[in-house]
């Protein structure tokens, strides 16, 4: 197709700019989150100013609250905005540890599905002709094992979580295994979170102020290590198969 028939795409390789869009929303919003202001409500000192007003919603409208709740978790991984730790922890805090957790891990894999969509849309297929060989090594060993390498990915929380989703956009993950993997990989630190968000109401009644940084125990990272090594053993085992025949 020659480029005057159609502005957006590039002789080089055929890309459309309008493949873009998707990114440049997320920007957008982005961009619009701190311009607004809207970063002050994501902390644990707006939880507690705000607690009473919303344990009322979730008490008056327990599925309608849920809803909303959801659908800004969705948002706030989508657009990649700081603040999914509070998310999570506000969740159990607000509807308990058993349905906050359901709630945290149906929200942040639709919104982690979400922004994986619109990257590998944007610019997996073109970065992955761009970037020589090093990234399709890389690509391979994730076409090879990709289910064992993001689901050790998102049970050891070593890389930002919105860094998990656009990377295997980048080398070509499918969108089943990238569902599965994260579905399945946060359920456990989810849980953790939202049950330390279940108790968040006493130390805010002893007048206690709180922070993420202390959940990780090694008690628990102790345990997140041995599940992802469990997660690795089909890896292990396949290169130890391959090495024997």
């Amino acid at each position: 197709m020659d480029v005057q028939d159609n502005p957006g795409e590039s002789k080089s390789g055929g890309f459309s700019w309008k493949r873009l869009i998707p990114l440049f929303v997320l920007a957008a919003g982005l961009v619009a989150f701190f311009t607004l202001g809207l970063d002050q409500y994501l902390t644990f000192d707006a939880l507690k100013e705000n607690r009473a007003w919303l344990l009322d919603q979730v008490e008056q409208s327990p599925v309608f609250a849920a809803l909303v709740y959801m659908g800004i978790y969705i948002a706030v991984v989508a657009f990649s905005l700081p603040g999914g730790a509070v998310m999570t922890i506000t969740g159990g805090f607000l509807f308990g540890q058993w349905l906050g957790s359901i709630y945290v891990v149906f929200a942040a894999t639709v919104g982690a599905v979400i922004l994986f969509i619109a990257a590998k849309t944007a610019l997996g297929d073109l970065l992955r002709a761009k970037a020589g060989p090093f990234l399709q090594k890389m690509e391979a060993g994730f076409r090879e094992d990709a289910l064992s390498y993001l689901l050790v990915l998102r049970l050891i929380p070593v890389f930002p979580f919105f860094i998990v989703n656009l990377v295997p956009a980048f080398l070509g993950v499918s969108l089943r295994v990238f569902f599965i993997a994260t579905f399945a990989g946060i359920i456990p630190g989810s849980f953790v979170y939202a049950t330390v968000g279940a108790g968040l109401g006493s130390i805010f009644d002893a007048g206690g102020d709180f922070s993420a940084r202390g959940i990780l125990t090694p008690e628990i990272i102790t345990a997140l290590v041995g599940l992802a090594v469990l997660a690795l053993l089909p890896v292990v085992y396949k290169r130890y198969k391959a090495k024997r025949g």
